[in-house]
Protein backbone atom coordinates (compact mmCIF):
# COMPACT_ATOMS: atom_id res chain seq x y z
CA UNK A 1 0.00 0.00 0.00
CA UNK A 2 1.29 3.40 -0.91
CA UNK A 3 1.82 6.07 2.39
CA UNK A 4 1.29 9.66 0.98
CA UNK A 5 2.90 12.47 2.86
CA UNK A 6 1.75 15.70 1.96
CA UNK A 7 2.76 19.03 3.04
CA UNK A 8 1.21 22.39 2.09
CA UNK A 9 1.42 25.16 4.30
CA UNK A 10 -2.41 25.63 3.41
CA UNK A 11 -5.23 23.37 3.22
CA UNK A 12 -9.40 23.32 3.61
CA UNK A 13 -11.09 24.69 5.26
CA UNK A 14 -8.88 27.63 4.64
CA UNK A 15 -10.62 29.52 1.81
CA UNK A 16 -7.09 29.97 -0.38
CA UNK A 17 -7.57 28.15 -3.88
CA UNK A 18 -4.04 26.22 -3.05
CA UNK A 19 -5.91 24.88 -0.13
CA UNK A 20 -8.75 24.09 -1.52
CA UNK A 21 -6.91 22.05 -4.62
CA UNK A 22 -4.58 20.23 -2.08
CA UNK A 23 -7.82 19.04 -0.36
CA UNK A 24 -9.21 17.81 -3.53
CA UNK A 25 -6.18 15.99 -4.58
CA UNK A 26 -5.77 14.29 -0.87
CA UNK A 27 -8.95 12.81 -1.19
CA UNK A 28 -8.29 11.76 -4.85
CA UNK A 29 -4.74 10.08 -3.59
CA UNK A 30 -7.26 8.14 -0.67
CA UNK A 31 -9.68 7.40 -3.03
CA UNK A 32 -7.04 4.79 -4.54
CA UNK A 33 -6.84 3.30 -1.52
CA UNK A 34 -3.33 4.98 -0.16
CA UNK A 35 -2.66 5.75 3.23
CA UNK A 36 -2.47 10.14 3.29
CA UNK A 37 -1.24 12.32 6.38
CA UNK A 38 -1.29 16.02 5.27
CA UNK A 39 0.97 18.13 7.14
CA UNK A 40 -0.30 21.79 7.67
CA UNK A 41 -0.60 25.33 9.58
CA UNK A 42 -2.92 25.47 12.42
CA UNK A 43 -3.84 28.67 11.47
CA UNK A 44 -5.49 30.95 8.39
CA UNK A 45 -3.16 31.92 5.71
CA UNK A 46 -5.32 34.86 4.97
CA UNK A 47 -6.67 35.52 8.58
CA UNK A 48 -4.12 34.10 11.10
CA UNK A 49 -6.61 34.52 13.62
CA UNK A 50 -8.65 31.75 12.61
CA UNK A 51 -7.35 28.75 14.07
CA UNK A 52 -8.46 25.06 13.24
CA UNK A 53 -8.32 21.73 14.84
CA UNK A 54 -4.78 20.61 15.56
CA UNK A 55 -5.76 16.78 14.68
CA UNK A 56 -8.50 15.88 12.30
CA UNK A 57 -9.26 12.59 10.13
CA UNK A 58 -11.88 13.02 7.42
CA UNK A 59 -12.42 11.37 4.08
CA UNK A 60 -9.52 9.04 4.55
CA UNK A 61 -6.79 11.62 5.62
CA UNK A 62 -5.00 12.12 8.66
CA UNK A 63 -4.55 15.93 9.05
CA UNK A 64 -2.29 17.46 10.80
CA UNK A 65 -1.73 20.85 11.40
CA UNK A 66 1.13 22.29 12.92
CA UNK A 67 1.81 25.46 15.17
CA UNK A 68 4.24 28.56 14.75
CA UNK A 69 3.61 27.47 11.05
CA UNK A 70 1.63 30.55 10.06
CA UNK A 71 1.34 34.59 10.89
CA UNK A 72 -0.90 35.92 8.07
CA UNK A 73 1.20 38.20 5.45
CA UNK A 74 1.91 40.31 8.19
CA UNK A 75 5.13 41.03 7.71
CA UNK A 76 7.68 39.74 5.67
CA UNK A 77 10.15 38.72 8.04
CA UNK A 78 7.29 37.10 10.33
CA UNK A 79 6.49 35.20 6.48
CA UNK A 80 9.82 33.87 6.84
CA UNK A 81 10.07 32.63 10.61
CA UNK A 82 6.59 30.76 9.93
CA UNK A 83 7.63 29.02 6.49
CA UNK A 84 10.89 27.96 8.25
CA UNK A 85 9.09 26.43 10.93
CA UNK A 86 6.07 25.03 8.98
CA UNK A 87 9.48 23.46 7.40
CA UNK A 88 11.44 22.50 10.22
CA UNK A 89 8.64 20.67 12.06
CA UNK A 90 7.90 18.82 8.18
CA UNK A 91 11.07 17.98 7.90
CA UNK A 92 11.40 15.79 11.45
CA UNK A 93 8.05 14.20 10.81
CA UNK A 94 9.09 13.39 6.75
CA UNK A 95 12.28 11.97 8.44
CA UNK A 96 10.62 9.82 11.32
CA UNK A 97 7.09 8.78 9.63
CA UNK A 98 7.35 4.82 9.45
CA UNK A 99 7.07 3.33 5.91
CA UNK A 100 6.45 6.20 4.21
CA UNK A 101 6.80 5.88 0.24
CA UNK A 102 5.56 9.00 -1.35
CA UNK A 103 5.88 12.48 -0.55
CA UNK A 104 4.01 15.32 -2.35
CA UNK A 105 5.06 18.91 -1.88
CA UNK A 106 3.98 22.19 -3.42
CA UNK A 107 5.30 25.81 -4.30
CA UNK A 108 3.46 26.79 -0.73
CA UNK A 109 5.62 27.87 1.28
CA UNK A 110 7.96 29.00 -1.84
CA UNK A 111 10.60 26.85 0.12
CA UNK A 112 8.90 23.64 0.58
CA UNK A 113 11.60 22.18 -1.83
CA UNK A 114 13.53 21.95 1.07
CA UNK A 115 11.80 19.12 2.72
CA UNK A 116 11.46 17.19 -0.52
CA UNK A 117 15.73 17.50 -0.77
CA UNK A 118 16.24 16.87 2.65
CA UNK A 119 13.80 14.04 3.19
CA UNK A 120 14.56 12.68 0.16
CA UNK A 121 18.51 12.64 1.06
CA UNK A 122 17.67 10.22 4.26
CA UNK A 123 14.96 8.14 2.06
CA UNK A 124 16.44 7.89 -1.68
CA UNK A 125 13.72 5.07 -2.66
CA UNK A 126 10.93 7.96 -1.36
CA UNK A 127 8.68 9.14 -4.66
CA UNK A 128 8.93 12.77 -4.41
CA UNK A 129 5.87 14.53 -6.48
CA UNK A 130 5.97 18.70 -7.10
CA UNK A 131 3.45 19.89 -7.88
CA UNK A 132 4.74 23.47 -9.33
CA UNK A 133 1.71 26.21 -8.91
CA UNK A 134 3.88 29.25 -8.68
CA UNK A 135 7.42 30.05 -9.24
CA UNK A 136 9.66 31.77 -6.99
CA UNK A 137 11.56 33.54 -6.65
CA UNK A 138 10.32 34.78 -10.03
CA UNK A 139 7.83 35.91 -8.42
CA UNK A 140 9.78 38.17 -5.96
CA UNK A 141 12.19 39.44 -8.47
CA UNK A 142 8.89 40.48 -10.45
CA UNK A 143 7.24 42.02 -7.98
CA UNK A 144 10.25 44.09 -6.87
CA UNK A 145 11.02 42.82 -3.07
CA UNK A 146 13.83 41.33 -4.01
CA UNK A 147 16.99 41.80 -6.23
CA UNK A 148 17.63 38.86 -8.08
CA UNK A 149 21.49 39.22 -6.18
CA UNK A 150 19.66 38.54 -3.23
CA UNK A 151 20.98 35.70 -0.88
CA UNK A 152 17.42 34.10 -0.39
CA UNK A 153 16.82 34.62 -3.99
CA UNK A 154 20.40 32.58 -4.86
CA UNK A 155 18.99 30.08 -2.76
CA UNK A 156 15.54 30.05 -3.93
CA UNK A 157 16.58 29.27 -7.51
CA UNK A 158 19.62 26.39 -6.12
CA UNK A 159 16.64 24.80 -4.70
CA UNK A 160 14.56 24.92 -7.10
CA UNK A 161 17.02 23.36 -9.41
CA UNK A 162 17.94 20.40 -7.00
CA UNK A 163 13.88 19.22 -6.34
CA UNK A 164 13.50 19.38 -10.06
CA UNK A 165 16.41 17.04 -10.11
CA UNK A 166 15.49 14.71 -7.80
CA UNK A 167 11.55 14.61 -8.34
CA UNK A 168 10.05 11.13 -9.65
CA UNK A 169 7.23 13.46 -11.64
CA UNK A 170 6.66 17.50 -11.76
CA UNK A 171 3.38 18.98 -12.66
CA UNK A 172 2.68 22.80 -14.16
CA UNK A 173 -0.63 23.87 -14.53
CA UNK A 174 0.04 25.59 -17.93
CA UNK A 175 2.55 25.75 -20.78
CA UNK A 176 3.77 28.75 -20.15
CA UNK A 177 5.21 27.80 -16.42
CA UNK A 178 6.76 24.61 -18.11
CA UNK A 179 8.85 26.55 -20.61
CA UNK A 180 9.70 29.38 -17.82
CA UNK A 181 11.06 26.25 -15.95
CA UNK A 182 13.09 24.69 -19.00
CA UNK A 183 14.63 27.79 -19.42
CA UNK A 184 15.47 28.17 -15.70
CA UNK A 185 17.05 24.33 -16.63
CA UNK A 186 18.59 25.13 -19.86
CA UNK A 187 19.02 21.55 -21.07
CA UNK A 188 15.56 20.38 -19.84
CA UNK A 189 16.12 16.85 -20.67
CA UNK A 190 19.32 16.56 -18.88
CA UNK A 191 19.18 15.05 -15.29
CA UNK A 192 15.84 15.05 -14.53
CA UNK A 193 14.15 11.53 -13.65
CA UNK A 194 10.50 12.91 -15.34
CA UNK A 195 9.83 14.96 -18.05
CA UNK A 196 7.52 18.25 -16.61
CA UNK A 197 4.03 17.23 -17.13
CA UNK A 198 1.06 19.97 -18.03
CA UNK A 199 -2.15 19.42 -15.72
CA UNK A 200 -4.44 22.14 -15.32
CA UNK A 201 -6.49 23.01 -12.35
CA UNK A 202 -9.66 21.60 -12.10
CA UNK A 203 -12.59 23.04 -11.18
CA UNK A 204 -14.18 22.95 -7.85
CA UNK A 205 -17.69 21.52 -8.95
CA UNK A 206 -19.23 20.79 -5.72
CA UNK A 207 -19.05 24.35 -5.38
CA UNK A 208 -19.91 25.79 -8.60
CA UNK A 209 -23.50 25.09 -9.06
CA UNK A 210 -25.35 27.72 -10.99
CA UNK A 211 -27.91 29.86 -8.84
CA UNK A 212 -30.37 31.52 -10.96
CA UNK A 213 -30.84 35.62 -9.57
CA UNK A 214 -34.46 35.29 -8.68
CA UNK A 215 -33.48 32.36 -6.52
CA UNK A 216 -30.18 33.95 -5.04
CA UNK A 217 -30.55 35.09 -1.89
CA UNK A 218 -27.00 36.39 -1.73
CA UNK A 219 -27.93 38.66 -4.64
CA UNK A 220 -31.21 39.62 -2.57
CA UNK A 221 -29.10 40.46 0.50
CA UNK A 222 -27.28 42.59 -1.27
CA UNK A 223 -29.99 44.65 -2.85
CA UNK A 224 -28.49 44.24 -6.15
CA UNK A 225 -31.62 42.99 -8.11
CA UNK A 226 -31.58 45.88 -10.33
CA UNK A 227 -27.75 46.09 -10.49
CA UNK A 228 -25.05 44.93 -12.93
CA UNK A 229 -22.76 43.25 -10.93
CA UNK A 230 -18.98 43.00 -12.11
CA UNK A 231 -16.89 41.23 -9.61
CA UNK A 232 -13.75 39.99 -9.01
CA UNK A 233 -13.81 37.19 -6.14
CA UNK A 234 -10.85 35.49 -4.62
CA UNK A 235 -7.10 36.15 -3.45
CA UNK A 236 -6.56 40.11 -4.40
CA UNK A 237 -2.56 39.01 -5.15
CA UNK A 238 -0.31 42.06 -6.70
CA UNK A 239 0.25 39.49 -9.14
CA UNK A 240 -3.03 40.12 -10.25
CA UNK A 241 -3.16 44.14 -10.62
CA UNK A 242 -7.00 44.94 -10.61
CA UNK A 243 -6.04 49.26 -11.32
CA UNK A 244 -7.58 49.40 -15.01
CA UNK A 245 -10.98 47.79 -13.57
CA UNK A 246 -10.71 50.45 -10.28
CA UNK A 247 -10.70 53.46 -13.05
CA UNK A 248 -13.23 51.98 -14.66
CA UNK A 249 -15.35 51.69 -11.89
CA UNK A 250 -14.46 55.32 -11.32
CA UNK A 251 -15.51 56.60 -14.67
CA UNK A 252 -19.01 54.99 -14.70
CA UNK A 253 -19.95 56.08 -11.13
CA UNK A 254 -22.38 57.48 -12.12
CA UNK A 255 -23.96 55.31 -14.11
CA UNK A 256 -26.65 53.90 -11.66
CA UNK A 257 -26.84 50.21 -13.40
CA UNK A 258 -23.43 49.17 -12.48
CA UNK A 259 -21.87 48.13 -9.33
CA UNK A 260 -18.19 46.43 -9.00
CA UNK A 261 -17.85 43.86 -6.17
CA UNK A 262 -14.39 42.99 -4.79
CA UNK A 263 -14.57 39.51 -2.48
CA UNK A 264 -11.27 38.15 -1.15
CA UNK A 265 -8.52 39.02 0.80
CA UNK A 266 -4.69 39.55 0.23
CA UNK A 267 -2.31 42.36 -0.17
CA UNK A 268 -3.91 43.58 -3.34
CA UNK A 269 -7.49 44.43 -1.06
CA UNK A 270 -5.93 46.91 0.73
CA UNK A 271 -5.89 48.96 -3.01
CA UNK A 272 -9.42 48.06 -3.23
CA UNK A 273 -10.72 49.56 0.14
CA UNK A 274 -8.57 52.69 0.07
CA UNK A 275 -10.33 53.62 -3.55
CA UNK A 276 -13.38 52.42 -1.58
CA UNK A 277 -12.73 55.53 1.05
CA UNK A 278 -12.00 58.24 -1.22
CA UNK A 279 -15.57 57.85 -2.74
CA UNK A 280 -18.17 58.73 -0.39
CA UNK A 281 -20.24 55.92 0.88
CA UNK A 282 -23.24 57.15 -0.49
CA UNK A 283 -21.94 57.71 -4.09
CA UNK A 284 -19.79 54.56 -4.04
CA UNK A 285 -20.16 52.15 -6.99
CA UNK A 286 -17.43 49.71 -5.24
CA UNK A 287 -18.27 46.89 -2.68
CA UNK A 288 -15.26 45.61 -0.48
CA UNK A 289 -16.44 42.07 0.75
CA UNK A 290 -14.84 39.03 2.47
CA UNK A 291 -14.03 35.44 1.23
CA UNK A 292 -17.29 33.95 1.58
CA UNK A 293 -17.80 30.51 3.17
CA UNK A 294 -17.34 27.37 0.51
CA UNK A 295 -20.89 26.34 1.01
CA UNK A 296 -21.68 29.82 -0.07
CA UNK A 297 -19.86 29.93 -2.78
CA UNK A 298 -21.91 28.93 -6.00
CA UNK A 299 -24.37 32.17 -4.68
CA UNK A 300 -21.51 34.76 -4.38
CA UNK A 301 -20.43 33.84 -8.20
CA UNK A 302 -23.97 33.52 -8.97
CA UNK A 303 -24.74 36.78 -8.24
CA UNK A 304 -22.08 38.08 -10.90
CA UNK A 305 -23.25 39.33 -14.23
CA UNK A 306 -19.77 39.45 -15.69
CA UNK A 307 -16.55 38.72 -13.48
CA UNK A 308 -12.68 39.88 -13.88
CA UNK A 309 -10.11 37.92 -14.60
CA UNK A 310 -6.69 39.04 -14.16
CA UNK A 311 -2.90 38.35 -14.68
CA UNK A 312 0.12 40.81 -14.55
CA UNK A 313 1.52 41.41 -18.11
CA UNK A 314 5.33 39.82 -16.44
CA UNK A 315 3.55 36.82 -14.74
CA UNK A 316 2.56 34.78 -17.44
CA UNK A 317 4.45 31.07 -16.72
CA UNK A 318 5.01 33.01 -13.11
CA UNK A 319 1.77 32.31 -11.69
CA UNK A 320 -1.44 30.44 -12.76
CA UNK A 321 -5.19 32.50 -12.72
CA UNK A 322 -7.25 29.90 -11.42
CA UNK A 323 -10.24 32.34 -11.14
CA UNK A 324 -11.04 31.62 -14.54
CA UNK A 325 -12.27 28.32 -13.88
CA UNK A 326 -14.95 29.47 -11.23
CA UNK A 327 -15.79 32.34 -14.05
CA UNK A 328 -16.77 29.71 -16.94
CA UNK A 329 -18.04 26.67 -14.87
CA UNK A 330 -20.73 29.35 -13.00
CA UNK A 331 -22.16 30.51 -16.45
CA UNK A 332 -20.94 34.01 -16.60
CA UNK A 333 -19.13 36.31 -19.12
CA UNK A 334 -15.69 37.57 -18.30
CA UNK A 335 -13.23 40.32 -18.81
CA UNK A 336 -10.19 39.15 -18.23
CA UNK A 337 -7.21 41.60 -17.80
CA UNK A 338 -3.66 40.65 -18.96
CA UNK A 339 -1.06 40.65 -21.80
CA UNK A 340 -2.41 39.81 -25.26
CA UNK A 341 -0.63 36.33 -25.01
CA UNK A 342 -1.19 33.98 -21.71
CA UNK A 343 -2.90 31.34 -20.24
CA UNK A 344 -6.06 33.03 -20.09
CA UNK A 345 -5.86 33.55 -24.26
CA UNK A 346 -5.59 30.04 -24.64
CA UNK A 347 -8.35 29.30 -22.57
CA UNK A 348 -10.81 31.88 -24.40
CA UNK A 349 -9.05 31.31 -27.67
CA UNK A 350 -11.54 32.55 -30.49
CA UNK A 351 -14.95 31.67 -27.96
CA UNK A 352 -17.29 34.63 -27.33
CA UNK A 353 -17.21 34.51 -23.73
CA UNK A 354 -16.56 38.01 -22.59
CA UNK A 355 -13.74 40.51 -23.64
CA UNK A 356 -10.08 40.70 -23.40
CA UNK A 357 -8.57 43.95 -22.22
CA UNK A 358 -5.01 45.23 -21.67
CA UNK A 359 -3.43 46.42 -18.29
CA UNK A 360 -4.21 50.40 -18.29
CA UNK A 361 -6.28 50.45 -21.38
CA UNK A 362 -9.74 52.14 -19.17
CA UNK A 363 -11.06 53.25 -22.24
CA UNK A 364 -11.31 50.05 -23.66
CA UNK A 365 -12.53 47.97 -19.85
CA UNK A 366 -15.28 50.86 -19.95
CA UNK A 367 -16.45 50.38 -23.43
CA UNK A 368 -16.21 46.59 -22.77
CA UNK A 369 -18.35 47.55 -19.85
CA UNK A 370 -21.23 49.09 -21.29
CA UNK A 371 -21.57 46.88 -24.35
CA UNK A 372 -21.92 43.89 -21.75
CA UNK A 373 -24.74 46.27 -19.59
CA UNK A 374 -25.94 46.40 -22.90
CA UNK A 375 -26.61 42.93 -23.86
CA UNK A 376 -30.01 41.39 -23.63
CA UNK A 377 -30.80 38.49 -21.74
CA UNK A 378 -30.38 35.84 -24.36
CA UNK A 379 -27.43 37.61 -25.24
CA UNK A 380 -25.82 37.26 -21.95
CA UNK A 381 -27.08 33.79 -21.17
CA UNK A 382 -25.62 32.42 -24.31
CA UNK A 383 -22.39 33.75 -23.72
CA UNK A 384 -22.63 32.06 -20.43
CA UNK A 385 -23.62 28.62 -21.71
CA UNK A 386 -20.93 29.01 -24.19
CA UNK A 387 -18.34 29.32 -20.75
CA UNK A 388 -19.42 26.78 -18.93
CA UNK A 389 -19.30 24.34 -22.47
CA UNK A 390 -15.47 25.14 -22.23
CA UNK A 391 -15.11 24.51 -18.82
CA UNK A 392 -17.21 21.02 -19.61
CA UNK A 393 -15.02 19.89 -22.39
CA UNK A 394 -11.53 21.54 -21.43
CA UNK A 395 -11.55 20.79 -17.99
CA UNK A 396 -13.38 18.51 -17.26
CA UNK A 397 -13.10 17.05 -12.79
CA UNK A 398 -12.63 13.24 -13.53
CA UNK A 399 -10.42 13.60 -16.45
CA UNK A 400 -7.84 16.24 -15.15
CA UNK A 401 -7.74 14.54 -11.59
CA UNK A 402 -7.10 10.95 -13.19
CA UNK A 403 -4.40 12.62 -15.10
CA UNK A 404 -2.95 13.75 -11.72
CA UNK A 405 -2.75 10.69 -10.33
CA UNK A 406 -1.35 8.97 -12.93
CA UNK A 407 1.21 11.52 -12.98
CA UNK A 408 2.19 10.48 -9.52
CA UNK A 409 1.90 6.91 -10.06
CA UNK A 410 -1.20 6.02 -8.33
CA UNK A 411 -4.34 4.43 -9.84
CA UNK A 412 -7.30 6.10 -11.61
CA UNK A 413 -10.58 6.80 -9.36
CA UNK A 414 -12.68 4.60 -11.98
CA UNK A 415 -9.88 2.22 -13.08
Amino acid sequence: MKNFLIITQVFRPDPAAVGQYFDEAAQAIAGTGAQVTVLTANRGYDNPNEKFLAREARDGIQIRRLPLSSFGKASIPLRIFAQLSFLVQCILRGLFTPNLTDLLVSTSPPMAAITAVIIGLFRPKLKVHYWVMDINPDQAITLGTFSPKHPLVQALDWLNRRILKRADSIIVLDRFMQARLERKLKCPAEGLRAPIQVIPPWPMDDYLKTVASSENSFRKEQSWEDKFVVMYSGNHSLVHPLDTILDAAKMLKDDPRFVFVFIGGGRGKQIVDARLRAQSSAASNIISLPYQPLDQICFSLSAADLHVVSLGNEMSGIVHPCKIYGALSIGRPVLTLGPEESYLSDVTGENEVGWSIRHGNVDSAVAALKKAVGQTHKEREDMGHLAQQIATKKFSREKILNKFLHSIHCESLHA
